[in-house]
Order: C-alpha cells, then structure tokens, then sequence
C-alpha cells in the first residue's frame, strides 16, 4: 500500500523544478497533491494530467499576495476536504556578486525577501488550521546550504533561506506535536532556477565534492517524501542533501 494513502499534500512552487519532482513522488505515494504555480499554467496542467492516482488539482495563486492565501486554504477545505502536507518549494532568485550592493537595491532585496521567505510564511500561517486538524500534519521548506554558509546567488537570497531555517524552529515548538516542521537543504541543484547556471558549471563544482555528482531535483524530492513517510520523529531542523557540499 503507498505509504500516503489518503494525505493531501499543498506544493508551492509545483510546476518546475524541485516542486515538480516532489509533486510526482507525493502523487506515487498515494496522496492527492495540489500543485501550487503562479505562472506557466499549461506547464501545471501538462503535470497534473500525467500523475497517477486521481483527485489532484492545480491552484495558482501569487507569494506575494498575501491577502489571497486564507482563500487558498479555503479552497484546499472545500475540494479536497483537509490538507496534511506542505511542501514550501516556490521561490526565486538571480545572480548578483555579494560585493556589488549598487545592484542588490533595497527594493529587490525585499522582493527576494518576500518571494523565499515572506511568502512562504504567509501560505503556511494560512494553511495552519487545516494542518492541525489533521493530527499529522508536516511543513517541509525548501531552504538551501546558502542559510548557513552566506555563500549563495545573492546576499538577501541567503538572508531570506537563514531566516526560513529559523522560522521553520520556531513554528516547530510553537505547534508541535501537531504538526511538524522541517528544512530540506541542497546546495547548487540540477534545476533552471538560477538564471544563467548550466550544466557544466554544476557538473564542474560536483567533481570536487566527496560524492562527486550533481544533486537532482528527484533527490531532494526524495528527502521531501522521506520527512513524510519516514522521518516522524524529527522536527525543527534540516537535512542537508548537497553531496558533501559544506564538507
């Protein structure tokens, strides 16, 4: 029997990317997945239409509207009747020198803030009620080595991931037993999300790595199912999966 048969579980950012990889493996565990995107609806629906099971849905909704995120959780109530997981995953950034600050303008330092950090919080405050009515419910944030090294695609990039490992503490005392709150944290990860990085490049830092291979989207996906199925007795803290990255 799949491990998540009768959960419903919220992907934020579940169109591409890491969040497409954890929609398909929480659809092969058994749960009804919703996935969240803001744009590229025939990318969602190209997704959607190839998972097994039934029951699934795709909701777009924006990170930084946060006046819309209760409707959200409303949403996920009346369709899919209760929510058990959210994988926070949705998120951007872009490549700018820790040195140069005349381009990391405060305006874009906040944007980066809200979009992997302020976003995220605000999904899970409104999602909140639901997870704690199932008894069992998990927060998994897709947060980054960037949290703890400083060393990252940006300087509020790294801000915005420090400050999601220690809302994701804080929400884990404050609402367990509940619902549990983890990290998963990869370091450069074999995905489009950093604009301009191609495979060479991230083929190049792997080969210097203990593990010596790129991280994929599926193997964060896979610690992201494993917080789920297997990992019940932790919360409040990360799993590092960056092939010996911070080593």
């Amino acid at each position: 029997m799949p491990l998540l048969q009768g959960k419903v579980a919220l992907v934020t950012g579940g169109s591409s990317g890491i969040g497409a990889a954890c929609v398909r493996l929480l659809a092969q565990e058994g749960a009804r997945v919703v996935i969240g995107f803001h744009k590229g609806e025939e990318r969602a629906q190209a997704l959607l239409a190839e998972l097994p099971g039934h029951g699934h849905r795709a909701f777009a909704f924006a990170l930084d509207q946060p006046g819309r995120h209760p409707a959200l959780a409303q949403r996920m109530e009346q369709e899919l009747g209760r929510a058990d997981i959210l994988v926070n995953s949705a998120g951007f950034t872009q490549r700018i020198a820790h040195k140069d600050v005349q381009s990391l303008e405060p305006e874009l330092f906040n944007q980066f803030l809200t979009a992997n950090l302020g976003g995220t919080y605000s999904v899970t405050r409104a999602m909140l009620p639901l997870l704690q009515a199932s008894g069992d419910g998990l927060v998994v944030n897709v947060s980054s080595v960037s949290a703890f090294t400083g060393s990252g695609s940006n300087m509020a990039y790294c801000a915005a991931k420090a400050g999601l490992d220690t809302m994701t503490q804080s929400m884990a005392r404050a609402f367990g037993p509940q619902v549990r709150f983890l990290c998963v944290s990869p370091a450069s990860v074999d995905t489009d999300f950093v604009p301009g990085r191609n495979r060479d490049e991230l083929q190049a830092k792997a080969q210097k790595l203990p593990l010596g291979r790129v991280v994929s989207a599926h193997d964060v996906a896979l610690a992201v199912v494993a917080c789920a199925t297997h990992l019940k007795t932790a919360t409040g803290t990360r799993i590092v999966i960056d092939g010996g990255h911070v080593l």
